[in-house]
Formats: structure tokens, C-alpha cells, sequence
């Protein structure tokens, strides 16, 4: 396990729960009538439910802004960065995934003072969104020396949601890829779709492939119910769905269910 792993996050096997936020402006789901200010009441209460119960880091994302595009517009970035600001955590690290643009993660993340991103920034899929060649490790990693960003740290989703790679690589070529060539500070492994797990072996392998050089975290799919399995492989988690109402990812988080999760978890770590 990388020594940053603990000095940020504060434990081995960090959770980091999503703050997903509602449709920005600019998008078809935008709630004009409720504006920015609403927004932000609206996941106040989100926020500190996470905080509450006790996860070791929160991370910030569009999720509502469907369908995702791949280079984010600037009344998106604005509204976000406003977002952000407002309801960014005093107690626990916190990080920035915008769907799908890095430049724009990694740009909000150094001016709210985000200590990680999430993204996909290798291989070429066939997605929903058509084909889907995400912007280079090479031009993020650039972007972040020349913005003095050096401290957030890059999640690398080699296996993303919602579509398939092209070419013939296995999740374990591509993840040793991602960290020998592409300078990946975590590798992340994904399900098929937000709130499904990826198959137990997908993670073990990547795993397996980088060995110790980088953590690697279950990015979909965490649960009450398997957390305790995957921590047996994963280096970390971040969870979404199973901490909202019902386990369904466009309802309120559940304080109750943030809770037992991190039960569970808390049990698998010790």
C-alpha cells in the first residue's frame, strides 16, 4: 500500500462515498426554478449524512448532468466550482470526478482544494456516447504540473461504466498499463453500470498486475452486503447507490444505510 494512502485519507482501505451532484446548468435535467442555491440545500443535508457516519472521504461528481459529454461547458464548471466550495468538508478529505472530462476535474480540483480526481484517461471504448477516446493521461498530467496541482492524486478508471474497450487487453494489461505507463497514482475497477459490482476476479487481477507499486479500489457496486469480499482484495472503495435511500442511486443518501455500510466495512478493516 502507498504510504500517501493512509497520510491522506487516515486508514488503510480508505471508503469514499459520492456526493453526486443534481443536474447542472445547462443540462436537459437542470431545475432552473430551484437555481444553484437550491442545489446546494439540496445536498447540504447529503453531505453531512456522509460525514456523520463516519467515511473517510467524500467525492463531488455530476451525476445528474445525463447525457454526459465529453468536454464539460463553462456554466457547468462555474456551477460545480460554486458547489463545491460551498459544501466541501472540514473533516475529511474530498475529490472531483466530472463525467467525462479530466481537464476540467483536475482544474476544479486544484481551485477548490480537492485532494483527488477520478477518470478515465486510457484505451478508446464503444460506449454509450458512441466512441469514446477519453483525453490523455499525457495532457492531465501536464495540466497539473503547469497548474501547481501536483498534490491531487489521479484515480484511473481502467474498466468504466456504461460501455466496452476496444482491443484485446484484459483488465489486468490494462491496469499495469495504466501505472507503468500513464503514471496512475490508484487504479479503479467498475462494474457495468453505476451501483453493480464487477466481477471479484476483474479486481483480483488488476491487483495482482500492479501488485503493491499502487492501491486499487472497487469503483461500483460496494455494498453492506459484499464490502467485507472485495476488502479481502481491494486496496480501497468508493460507494455511491448502496448509501441512498433504497440503494438507488438518484435518491437521497440514507443515514441509516451510510451507517450500516460503514458497519460492515469497519469490521472488514479490523
Amino acid at each position: 500500500m502507498a504510504d500517501w494512502v493512509k497520510g491522506l485519507f487516515g486508514c488503510e482501505k480508505p471508503i469514499i462515498a459520492m456526493a453526486h451532484i443534481p443536474a447542472l446548468p445547462g443540462t436537459p435535467r437542470y431545475d432552473a426554478a430551484s437555481g444553484v442555491d437550491g442545489m446546494i440545500e439540496k445536498m447540504r443535508s447529503d453531505v453531512q449524512h456522509l460525514v456523520d457516519g463516519g467515511v473517510d472521504a467524500i467525492m463531488f461528481c455530476n451525476e445528474d448532468d445525463r447525457p454526459y459529454v465529453f468536454h464539460a461547458a463553462m456554466e457547468q464548471v462555474a456551477a460545480m466550482t460554486r458547489v463545491i466550495t460551498e459544501l466541501r468538508p472540514e473533516d475529511v478529505p474530498f475529490g472531483v470526478d466530472f463525467l467525462w472530462d479530466p481537464a476540467a476535474a483536475m482544474c476544479m480540483a486544484a481551485a477548490t482544494g480537492a485532494s483527488f480526481i477520478r477518470e478515465v484517461l486510457t484505451g478508446t471504448y464503444e460506449s454509450d456516447m458512441g466512441l469514446w477516446s477519453a483525453d490523455s493521461a499525457a495532457q492531465v498530467l501536464r495540466l497539473r504540473r503547469n497548474i501547481g496541482a501536483e498534490h491531487v492524486r489521479v484515480f484511473f478508471n481502467v474498466a468504466p461504466e456504461f460501455c466496452s474497450p476496444l482491443g484485446t487487453r484484459t483488465v489486468a494489461q490494462r491496469a499495469k498499463s495504466a501505472v507503468v505507463s500513464a503514471l496512475a497514482d490508484v487504479v479503479l475497477v467498475s462494474g457495468p453500470m453505476a451501483g453493480v459490482e464487477p466481477d471479484y476476479s476483474s479486481v483480483e487481477q488488476a491487483k495482482m498486475a500492479v501488485g503493491d507499486s499502487v492501491p486499487v479500489f472497487l469503483n461500483t457496486g460496494a455494498k453492506a452486503s459484499n464490502i467485507a469480499r472485495y476488502l479481502q482484495v481491494a486496496d480501497g472503495v468508493i460507494v455511491g447507490s448502496d448509501l441512498k435511500v433504497d440503494g438507488y442511486t438518484w435518491n437521497p443518501v440514507d443515514p441509516d444505510r451510510v451507517r450500516a455500510f460503514m458497519g460492515q466495512a469497519d469490521r472488514a478493516r479490523h
